[in-house]
């Protein structure tokens, strides 16, 4: 855009609105969402299922965050970071690359019981051997 020789404040500020009016609107959904979720959790009964929908409830807060909070960051820094070393741009698009596929299993699978007593005998060996 720097080599255009034109004014660009125009595209900027359409793509800051874009990001802002979808990032906005992604928001108010989902925290409409889990308002109505968390309503519906608290209303059932037994402690076991509303403590068993929290779980599945938090592990989803997670991989939403796990892909927002890079996105976001990218955003904030792509645009007001014009003063910053180029390697915080890099660092910061690599981890929006690689931090929401490496952590979106990891988070979904810490709950699978399996999957926990196959890590802690992969790390910890003489803590199964009783």
């Amino acid at each position: 855009m720097k080599l255009s020789c034109t004014d660009t404040r125009i595209n900027s500020a359409v793509g800051l609105t874009a990001l802002i009016t979808t990032a906005g609107v992604d928001s108010i959904f989902i925290i409409v969402s889990y308002l109505l979720i968390i309503k519906i959790v608290l209303s059932i009964a037994s402690p076991e299922e509303r403590k068993k929908g929290f779980s599945t409830c938090i592990s989803h807060i997670g991989a939403v965050a796990v892909f927002y909070i890079p996105l976001i960051s990218l955003s904030f820094v792509h645009r007001f970071g014009k003063w910053a070393p180029p390697y915080v741009h890099t660092l910061i698009a690599n981890a929006y690359l690689l931090i929401p596929p490496i952590m979106s299993p990891i988070i979904y699978s810490v709950k699978t019981k399996q999957i926990c007593k196959a890590v802690i005998k992969i790390l910890h060996p003489s803590a199964t051997k009783n």
